[in-house]
């Protein structure tokens, strides 16, 4: 089982590249905002309570997957809110079912960061559109990105379009395809 961990920061384009990833592969895509949304939908965002359950289903998901031999890509902003040290608990609960877990990181310029931030697709689920909150938390989304663990593939989305993204993350990290 391998857990496909593709980070980086919001309107990176994250869901659009796991999605091209996954019809590429095969494997499922577990994108964080399903577990973001329905935890929100009774904790507040960013209380003791949201932020523990997030987590647990979070890992949740992976563990039962690891188990069960599927491979995955997950799709995860670094933000000041997660837990420290959840990504290396992803990795043990993975590793835990004899899985392995490889680090993708997406990156974009901040221009382009700012016109992709309100684009209609965002709205699809409960994603910062806000511009003034975007550039007010700025430095703690980067201090959060910084913590991440080492990425085996780096893609800059202003660059390379999701297609040829997700060919390059699959050859990559030598997934099969069936495309």
């Amino acid at each position: 089982m391998k857990l496909v961990f593709i980070y980086g920061p919001v309107a990176s384009g994250k869901l659009t590249v796991a999605r091209e990833l996954g019809r590429l592969t095969g494997l499922a895509v577990f994108h964080n905002h399903l577990v973001v949304d329905a935890v929100a939908s009774v904790f507040p965002f960013g209380t003791q309570r949201f932020v523990k359950l997030r987590e647990k289903m979070w890992l949740d998901v992976m563990a039962e997957a690891a188990e069960a031999k599927r491979s995955l890509i997950f799709t995860f902003a670094p933000e000041p809110s997660v837990a420290e040290g959840f990504p290396q608990r992803a990795v043990a609960a993975v590793e835990a079912a004899g899985g392995s877990t490889a680090f993708v990181q997406l990156r974009v310029p901040a221009a382009e960061q700012e016109q992709r931030l309100v684009a209609p697709s965002r709205t699809e689920f409960g994603k910062l559109r806000s511009l003034d909150l975007l550039r007010q938390m700025q430095e703690q989304f980067a201090a959060s990105e910084r913590a991440m663990p080492h990425a085996r593939v780096i893609v800059d989305t202003s660059v390379v379009q999701p297609p040829a993204a997700a060919r390059a993350i699959a050859e990559a990290l030598g997934l099969p395809t069936i495309q």
